[in-house]
């Protein structure tokens, strides 16, 4: 059961693990004091002898909260951390373009930042779960890249769970809105690109993805999403939901009103609110951001 995290803004200060959060780490990752600390430092020494993980982790909290929510999402089983680790790196090696120049100043990230491309909601929902909000159609597909708009979600995912923790521990949910969608944006969607993408979700990035959702889906993005389902495994495919214009107002029934932005039926401020906090946030982490580019060699 998670902590009741949704009364409160989570992603300006660092909140530490309550009891409750580890009670559950401990049951569903298979966490606890001694496993992490032990853990963690045969992750190092993995590391360091391993020829093929061309990385530098930082010697720091930092880097050993990033090697723990590798651990965490696979449940502290050391080869599949092992294998996600390798499988995140060379990733980072084969697209720089999705993981490398992280300057939110950068006058297509800030386009990007503006249009409220990847928002994660202020709160986390009841099960202590992330919540991200993304725009598959806003952007215009003749100037903005996919590659930029991977890197800007992923800033943001990493904002957030820096500061708040937990959501190394209970993942996040995902809901995409791809209302207005044009060809243009269908074919930016190419074959290569949607694997990499689910080969992200499901296999390197250091996330527990609990459910992916299209909201606002036309019939004929099926035509994609059969892309999408076809590179996905079955326990992945079985965590992916679209919903029609028609059926929206199922999509967020399992989230508290108090989290959600207005237009969506919450309380929690308007969209273009939370666009103005999340760009501010990521400016004012430019940095640190940027600091993690330092890992890669």
């Amino acid at each position: 059961m998670a902590s009741n995290y949704s009364d409160s803004v989570v992603h300006h200060t660092r909140q530490e693990l309550t009891s409750d959060d580890k009670k559950y780490a401990a049951v569903h990752l298979n966490e606890t004091d001694e496993m992490r600390k032990n853990a963690i430092a045969e992750i190092k020494r993995w590391i360091e002898e391993c020829d093929d993980l061309r990385v530098q982790i930082s010697k720091n909290d930092r880097g050993d909260f990033l090697i723990l929510r590798f651990l965490r999402v696979c449940k502290f089983n050391l080869e599949k951390t092992k294998i996600r680790l390798q499988n995140y790196y060379k990733q980072r090696f084969c697209l720089p373009e999705w993981y490398m120049n992280k300057n939110p100043f950068r006058p297509e990230l800030q386009e990007l930042l503006d249009l409220g491309i990847a928002l994660p909601l202020r709160k986390p929902d009841n099960h202590g779960r992330l919540v991200i909000i993304m725009y598959g159609t806003r952007h215009d597909p003749k100037k903005h890249r996919v590659s930029d708009i991977a890197k800007i979600t992923m800033m943001a995912i990493e904002i957030a769970t820096k500061n708040y923790t937990a959501a190394s521990v209970y993942g996040c949910s995902v809901f995409i809105d791809v209302a207005n969608p044009t060809i243009q944006h269908a074919l930016q969607m190419r074959p290569q690109i949607i694997m990499n993408l689910v080969y992200a979700w499901q296999s390197s990035y250091p996330m527990r993805i609990q459910s992916i959702n299209f909201i606002n889906a036309a019939k004929y993005i099926e035509i994609v999403l059969r892309i999408f389902r076809s590179f996905m495994i079955e326990k992945m495919k079985n965590r992916l939901h679209v919903y029609t214009q028609s059926a929206m107002q199922n999509c967020f029934k399992d989230i508290p009103v108090n989290i959600l932005p207005i237009e969506f039926g919450g309380t929690d401020g308007t969209l273009q609110e939370l666009a103005e906090y999340w760009k501010k946030l990521l400016e004012e982490n430019r940095d640190w951001l940027m600091d993690d580019e330092k890992n890669c060699y």
